[in-house]
């Protein structure tokens, strides 16, 4: 079900107000998004909302949708401060927009590059998907830093994760970039890994910023 940006945004306040906040319905007024508005009848449309006294209640029907648009919002939050590394209001800003492209499969690809977060940015609890429950299931790790690897194990870069842009130019020089294969070839005194057919040697702290996909 393809809904507009406004939907999303009233079906997302009013998990908050209900599952979160203990209220049994939304106030349209706290949502920002007055009950005249369009999305309002968009949702009672598709039966996920109801209107009673000027205040919003969820249907059974819009519960679950309810859960995985907050569950693509928070996924979208972590995205943008943990792989892009923008923070702040314009991370905010960047992931309300960027949420809304995160239909079905594509929110499942990215909670399992980020290795299943269980909390956004702000510490609110971001609902699992079917795949964090097979990933426990399995012992599947997900994407982990390097650090986490054994000497012999190979993997896919997936994204590096640092603030300082030397450290960046080190490893793409290296031919640390998303989508190479890599293979730990040692972990102590320092870490040795092989990209193609090049072996380079890094301390413990620049390893922790490559993350991996087993």
């Amino acid at each position: 079900m393809k809904l507009s940006d406004k939907a999303e945004e009233i079906l997302e306040a009013l998990w908050i107000a209900v599952e979160e906040e203990g209220a049994a319905f939304l106030d349209p007024e706290k949502s920002g998004i007055a009950i005249q508005d369009p999305a309002y009848a968009e949702l009672t449309g598709h039966t996920l909302v109801e209107i009673r006294q000027g205040m919003v209640y969820f249907r059974p029907e819009g519960k679950e949708e309810g859960r995985m648009t907050i569950r693509r919002h928070r996924l979208a939050e972590r995205l943008m401060m943990d792989v892009l590394n923008i923070r702040g209001e314009d991370g905010d800003y960047k992931a309300c927009q960027f949420e809304h492209l995160l239909n079905e499969g594509v929110d499942t690809k990215v909670c399992t590059m980020l290795n299943h977060p269980v909390t956004c940015p702000h510490g609110k609890p971001i609902p699992p998907g079917e795949c964090c429950a097979a990933a426990r299931a399995q012992g599947d790790l997900g994407v982990v830093p390097l650090t986490e690897f054994k000497a012999g194990q190979e993997g896919e870069i997936a994204y590096i994760q640092t603030e300082d842009n030397k450290k960046m130019q080190k490893l793409m020089a290296m031919g640390v970039l998303p989508g190479n294969k890599i293979a730990l070839v040692q972990s102590f005194p320092s870490y040795i890994f092989r990209v193609g057919f090049s072996e380079f040697a890094i301390d413990t702290n620049l390893a922790k910023e490559i993350f991996v996909r087993k």
